[in-house]
């Protein structure tokens, strides 16, 4: 399978409102990224991402030519400005296949090499065991987890901090 990352265009948004509607992906990230969801949360999403301000950071995975996922690096400011988080999502038939860790690898270089930030950065719920072999095998290693700290459809979970250094 091949991959690419592209900037977001205004005609995802049929794409991205078909893959990100599953609950299976839900249940794994932020709240911000609602269930079910909808046209508007979809339409929200790419003014988002396709604001002058937020261009260089957000990129829709793309396997085989079709819309598969999305990914972003999001620098700091103030004294976390060597800081960047990334934060990602792939639709659930493409599980399993190696993209996802390809993806980041890609994004963690443009990050260091586009932001000067020296450490990037992910958060997982504790439950999520997918998206933490994810991060290691793209390079990450744990750096800490606080103890019920999270909580996600009504269950307190521990959230686990991930990060890479280019140093």
């Amino acid at each position: 399978m091949n991959f690419k990352l592209r900037p977001w265009r205004k005609d995802d948004l049929d794409s991205l409102v078909k893959h990100a509607n599953n609950a299976n992906i839900a249940r794994n990230i932020t709240d911000r990224f609602p269930h079910p969801y909808t046209l508007e949360a979809g339409e929200q999403f790419i003014e988002l991402t396709t604001s002058p301000e937020n261009l260089d950071r957000f990129r829709v995975i793309e396997v085989d030519g079709e819309f598969a996922g999305g990914i972003g690096i999001h620098p700091h400011d103030d004294i976390f400005r060597l800081n960047a988080e990334i934060a990602y999502w792939l639709t659930e038939p493409l599980w399993n296949k190696g993209i996802i860790t390809k993806a980041i690898q890609e994004m963690i270089h443009y990050g260091f090499t586009h932001f000067g930030v020296t450490r990037i950065f992910g958060t997982v719920l504790g439950s999520n065991l997918g998206s933490q072999r994810v991060l290691e095998k793209a390079g990450f290693t744990l750096e800490n987890k606080i103890s019920d700290s999270i909580i996600k459809y009504e269950k307190v979970e521990d959230c686990l901090i991930y990060g890479i250094r280019n140093v």
